[in-house]
């Protein structure tokens, strides 16, 4: 497996893991008019920009991160192929994802999203 197929996949486990539970991250926020918890620990997506705007902003934004994480997985298929369009587009949508990683208090994102950028950057050479 090359290193671009290394980062596509782990781009696509990122955005399986927090951009498909915004669907129900937003409809139990919608529904209950509160956060749900992951496993009684914590509260999901529950950063400082879930006290700081009301619950349809936050909603949007949720949505916003699904939009971010969908472009994060294009760029996945595209580095899978070995595409240099799919470099580019994994490295500049990072900036983007890191705002919401900050917004939502994300900690985990921030190793993939470096070992995604690391994975680009090793197989740069050999993109077409």
């Amino acid at each position: 497996m090359s290193s671009a197929q290394i980062g596509a996949v782990v781009t696509w486990v990122y955005a399986a893991g927090f951009g498909l539970p915004v669907f129900y991250v937003a409809t139990h926020l919608i529904r209950t008019g509160a956060l749900p918890t992951f496993f009684n620990l914590f509260p999901m997506y529950g950063g400082p920009w879930f006290a700081q705007v009301g619950m349809r902003a936050f909603v949007m934004l949720l949505v916003g991160f699904l939009c971010a994480t969908v472009a994060a997985a294009w760029a996945g298929w595209l580095l899978w192929q070995e595409s240099r369009i799919g470099g580019v587009l994994s490295l500049a949508i990072l900036p983007v994802e890191a705002v919401f990683w900050v917004g939502f208090a994300l900690p985990i994102p921030w190793v993939l999203g470096a070992v995604r950028a690391a994975m680009v950057v090793l197989a740069w050479r050999t993109l077409d």
